[in-house]
């Protein structure tokens, strides 16, 4: 598979649902909204008649882009406006050394593939490293483990467990810091270090594998995809861009595993949706 970044339907061109409703009605299923911003976030999945699944998504109004509270906001009032992770304004913490709104938003379920809920981080202030992601940003985690065993993740940590090359995608490549590998309430993180804002460009859009070991038998194993967007290109997004994501040589379980992802305007709904898409079946080696 191609390394995350490659573009199959950029920002300008058609794309094969342009013009359609999205997310497809009747096959569509919505987790319960959370406020975020002046607007709303909602999680879907979207599965097709004969069972196979097709989108998983965040559906975020455009209002939600506006209105964000500020890392000084989030941590002055966290404690009375921020509170809750499984909550509808979210929980305040302090991850990746920067203060973040988290949201912990289950999916609809579906018995074809593993993902289970949908880690949201609005980050004011970005997060490390410097010169790279510190900039207002989200991280959209579509996670594969239960939002417990997440939950009780904590860090910044070295990894305690082995994570062999063949789980590791291609073009990707552990963090370089050994001793923050592992963060809280999300797990290991591994970037495609060609991508713009590792080699002196600007940060935009960027997508992050993440792993773990979940089961403490000492070997860890993907856990979670990550786009990781920009507020600035949210405001200014338009059209369907669409992006290959790297694979592995194998994954531990069998499953459906996306191998795109989409970022696209829904403009009759004044709102963007960030999905992972384009499922195939692979064999587990577990």
């Amino acid at each position: 598979m191609a390394a995350t970044g490659t573009v199959i339907g950029a920002s300008g061109l058609a794309s094969a649902d342009e013009g359609d409703t999205f997310p497809p009605n009747g096959i569509t299923e919505w987790g319960t909204p959370v406020s975020l911003g002046n607007g709303e976030v909602r999680t879907f999945t979207t599965v097709t008649p004969s069972g196979r699944p097709k989108y998983y998504g965040m559906f975020m109004e455009r209002a939600a882009l506006e209105g964000l509270p500020s890392a000084a906001e989030l941590e002055q009032s966290g404690t009375e406006n921020y509170t809750d992770k499984y909550g509808p304004t979210g929980e305040s913490v302090i991850i990746h050394h920067k203060w973040s709104q988290e949201f912990f938003m289950p999916f609809p379920q579906t018995s074809t593939t593993p993902f289970t809920f949908l880690g949201l981080h609005w980050n004011p202030d970005g997060h490390p490293p410097p010169n790279a992601w510190e900039v207002p940003h989200f991280d959209i985690h579509f996670h594969m483990l239960p939002a417990n065993t997440v939950d009780a993740i904590t860090g910044p940590a070295a990894p305690t467990y082995d994570l062999p090359s063949r789980y590791i995608p291609e073009g990707y490549a552990r963090g370089p810091i050994v001793e923050e590998r592992v963060i809280t309430d999300m797990g290991e993180h591994m970037v495609n270090p060609t991508v713009p804002e590792m080699t002196g460009g600007e940060f935009a859009n960027t997508l992050i594998w993440g792993a773990y070991d979940h089961d403490g038998d000492g070997t860890a194993e993907l856990t979670f995809v990550e786009p990781m967007i920009t507020q600035e290109y949210l405001r200014e997004h338009s059209n369907t861009d669409r992006r290959r994501i790297a694979q592995p040589e194998t994954y531990a379980r069998a499953g459906n595993y996306p191998t795109a992802y989409a970022v696209r305007d829904v403009p009759d709904q004044d709102a963007i949706a960030v999905t992972i898409e384009d499922f195939e079946e692979f064999s587990g080696d577990k």
